[in-house]
């Protein structure tokens, strides 16, 4: 069993009152960050020690939303050169929709590194990084639709309301900075497909859920909502928290420990400390130009820096969304917009990797990417609703796809399992969802069977009943 402490008697405050009490940041606390608190616990987010000695102290995914095609990225076939325009054999295809004929990559793949990796030229800096990615190749999920694989990706349960995988991580690990939270998710342009089900607490108390960032601006006042404070100075400020902190111990002593209450003083004491803390992390001008040319100046590449920054400032989990509002959910013109959409965030993604490695981070690091299913090899058929009437783009497919993991103990230049012939389903040594999380959690030092949280009168895991640690991916 997990030894972190107990906060199952919490009660969740809500937002309301962090808005009206006029110490700024009322916005960031929104969605969950500052809601509970334990009267016997001064902060539960305290760092912890995992059950073992995981390699992985912090996570960076970076979640392709919508579903990137295995075929055209990391997963070369080519048969499907061979048999282009052709029915694909032996298969029976179970698909979403009507699909015809095998269509080959419009990409060339190359091998890359000393690992002679494999992967497609539309991500040439991610290629650079070749020795450094472990590339699994038979993911599998459950269905063909984007609602329930994107919650079985996030939250190890596709239907049911469950804590997603950074509020596990947060609970059995705290965070390393008490001024910041320690679950932050970006997603430029507003909220995804099931918007904030993706980073829930679900039961576990409030204060793990992530804390959402519209990454599209660049403005630090628009980017974090009342950031400053303009009506007072911090050291009015800090005499005004200090007096309204001591009549609320006055109202607490006569009320024996009210979570409720000190969820409230909890919350304006963080509130007060991110103004510094947060204004710090999230101002891209404190980064040298260089750094800042490396990863290129869009959104992806301002968000994926500023993901560095927060988790070289001690933040456990941070999420980053690509593809919002045109997503890689490609059924048409697949060649124009998987090659738009890895020039958005290929340049990034290598700087990231390049970055963390020179400054030591890559190994305590776990950095993830990949969407909530892939696409099929064969073609998508015009219907109306979903392609435009073009024949030129792939339906959604949940039997084979690739994910690929980088730093965090993973074992590098590695390309792990198998699609078929044609990249339509994971033959060997498949790897699902929750042994991917079962991996995830051990890379973090957790055993996922026995890293538990009880709710309604049952011991509950990121994992339910199923995953295995699929230990060829450990180095």
């Amino acid at each position: 069993m997990h030894h972190a402490p107990d906060y199952r008697h919490l009660f969740s405050t809500r937002r309301d009152f962090l808005k009206r009490c006029g110490m700024g940041l009322g916005a960031i606390a929104a969605d969950g960050l500052l809601h509970s608190a334990d009267a016997a616990s001064s902060n539960p987010l305290i760092a912890h020690a995992p059950q073992f000695g995981g390699k992985a102290k912090h996570v960076i995914h970076i979640f392709a939303n919508g579903g990137p095609s295995q075929v055209d990225t990391f997963d070369p076939k080519p048969e499907l050169d061979r048999l282009h325009g052709q029915p694909m054999p032996g298969e029976n295809l179970r698909t979403e929709r009507k699909t015809g004929t095998l269509m080959r990559s419009p990409y060339k793949f190359q091998r890359h590194g000393q690992s002679g990796l494999e992967i497609s030229d539309i991500f040439p800096n991610v290629a650079a990084c070749a020795d450094d990615l472990c590339v699994i190749r038979s993911m599998h999920a459950d269905v063909p639709n984007h609602e329930p694989s994107l919650l079985l990706m996030n939250c190890g349960e596709a239907r049911l309301i469950r804590p997603s995988v950074g509020s596990w991580v947060t609970y059995g690990l705290g965070t390393l900075n008490q001024n910041l939270p320690g679950f932050v998710v970006m997603c430029p342009g507003g909220y995804p497909i099931q918007e904030s089900q993706n980073w829930q607490a679900g039961f576990l108390p409030g204060v793990f859920q992530g804390t959402y960032i519209d990454s599209q601006h660049r403005d630090l006042d628009k980017l974090i909502e009342n950031i400053r404070n303009r009506n007072l100075p911090m050291r009015e400020q800090r005499i005004q928290l200090d007096l309204l902190h001591e009549m609320n111990r006055e109202h607490e002593a006569r009320r024996s420990g009210d979570a409720r209450l000190e969820a409230r003083i909890q919350s304006f004491e963080l509130a007060y400390r991110m103004q510094l803390d947060a204004s710090d992390a999230f101002d891209l001008n404190r980064e040298p130009q260089h750094i800042r040319d490396l990863y290129g100046d869009n959104v992806h590449g301002r968000q994926t820096l500023i993901a560095r920054r927060l988790v070289e400032r001690g933040v456990r989990f941070v999420q980053l969304w690509h593809g919002e509002g045109q997503p890689w959910d490609n059924h048409d013109d697949l060649e124009v917009n998987h090659r738009r959409l890895a020039t958005e965030s290929d340049k990034a993604i290598g700087a990231l990797l390049k970055d963390l490695k020179q400054r030591g981070m890559l190994d305590e690091t776990l950095v993830i990417w990949g969407g909530e299913f892939g696409r099929t090899p064969v073609v998508e058929l015009p219907q109306a609703g979903a392609n435009a009437g073009k024949v030129n783009g792939r339906d959604h497919n949940h039997y084979g796809f690739t994910m690929w993991l980088a730093g965090g103990g993973v074992k590098a230049g590695t390309a792990y399992g198998a699609t078929d012939d044609f990249g339509f389903k994971a033959v060997d040594k498949p790897v699902h969802v929750h042994d991917l999380h079962a991996t995830m959690m051990a890379l973090l030092g957790f055993n996922h069977e026995s890293f538990t949280y009880r709710y309604a009168g049952r011991d509950y895991r990121l994992t339910d009943v199923h995953g295995k640690v699929v230990r060829d991916l450990i180095a």
